[in-house]
């Protein structure tokens, strides 16, 4: 079962991943297209600017022609009439010629600067929303990033739903890790160079770390407080590794200065004294064992009265896979948490 999962898993990392990178191929092509896009609107840009200083200068020198006809009028009438005005009338027109040549010097530049502005602002007022998401999408991909969307995420996500669901997986436990999920990658950003892989598979472990890690505790420092022989009890459905996760906690517990004694209460199983008794025998363990089909509180009690005197640390006590609707072999597990009162059930 659980090695269905962890390749459902794997497949649910693999389906965001081929994602991504569709993803920054299509980011890729609109990149080129928003490249496209711009220069073609930059030269239209660039061509009505100059249609439109054009048609200024042609107007300004329209005007021009109209002031200098107006000022040689205003040039003759004045040296005809010279004798009757005072010199410092003289001074006018001048003047009023002065200002003239100023307003013909602003208005082309004036009226090219407000048409630039013109056709500038048009164009920004031209783009549509799409638009800008694509330039934005581009601008991402220009930097050499690729961003994690919620749509991005929908299809994987709902996969790997149904496969922790078909896996036993409680509901709520389910929506804790797809939250999770979708907290840690939506929004993320990753380099071209970077595999989508590595996020989705950290977001995995962050998602699954948060579920489990739930009313965690020291376990090193549990076992050095506890009074001494310290009794752990494994148990759980067939073929989970109770007996191999026994034989490495042997060595881990051997490698902490601690000593220790196994236990098989999985007495109804052909072959199951034979298994534990290869791991005690590589490990250089004592091993407690009872005959097939004997009461499994009495071995593992047996154990516990062992250790205590031969001054050995731990109790390791192994136990008959079983699931929680076999109602005989529950009750057994009752009778083991009776008569031994386990430190720590596992």
């Amino acid at each position: 079962m659980f090695d269905g999962l962890k390749k459902k898993l794997n497949r649910f990392r693999e389906d965001v991943e081929d994602t991504a990178e569709e993803k920054a191929e299509a980011a890729e092509a609109e990149a080129e297209a928003a490249d496209a896009e711009a220069a073609e609107a930059d030269a239209s840009a660039d061509a009505d600017v100059d249609a439109e200083v054009d048609e200024t200068a042609a107007e300004t020198d329209g005007i021009s022609a109209d002031s200098d006809e107006a000022v040689t009028s205003t040039t003759e009438t004045v040296d005809d009439s010279q004798d009757d005005v005072a010199p410092a009338d003289t001074s006018a027109p001048e003047a009023e010629t002065e200002d003239d040549a100023d307003v013909d010097g602003e208005t082309p530049e004036s009226l090219a600067s407000d048409a630039a502005k013109e056709a500038l602002s048009t164009k920004d007022e031209s783009d549509s929303s799409s638009g800008k998401s694509r330039l934005k999408r581009a601008a991402a991909f220009a930097t050499g990033k690729v961003v994690i969307e919620e749509e991005d995420l929908e299809d994987p996500l709902w996969e790997l739903e149904m496969a922790l669901l078909q896996s036993d997986v409680e509901m709520q436990v389910a929506e804790e890790i797809l939250e999770t999920i979708r907290e840690k990658l939506i929004g993320e950003t990753r380099k071209q160079v970077q595999s989508t892989g590595q996020l989705v598979e950290e977001a995995l472990h962050d998602a699954l770390y948060e579920v489990i890690s739930v009313g965690q505790f020291d376990f090193d420092q549990r076992i050095a407080e506890a009074d001494k022989p310290v009794t752990l009890i494994f148990t759980g459905i067939n073929g989970v590794g109770k007996t191999t996760t026994i034989a490495k906690l042997a060595r881990y517990f051997e490698t902490q200065g601690y000593s220790t004694v196994l236990a098989n209460g999985d007495t109804y199983r052909a072959g199951a004294n034979e298994q534990i008794r290869e791991h005690a025998e590589a490990l250089d363990k004592k091993l407690i064992t009872h005959e097939q089909g004997g009461d499994p509180a009495a071995v593992i009690y047996d154990a516990v009265e062992y250790a205590d005197a031969h001054d050995i640390d731990i109790v390791l006590g192994d136990t008959a896979g079983r699931l929680h609707t076999s109602n005989d072999l529950m009750a057994q597990l009752e009778k083991i948490d009776r008569v031994v009162g386990p430190d720590l059930t596992i």
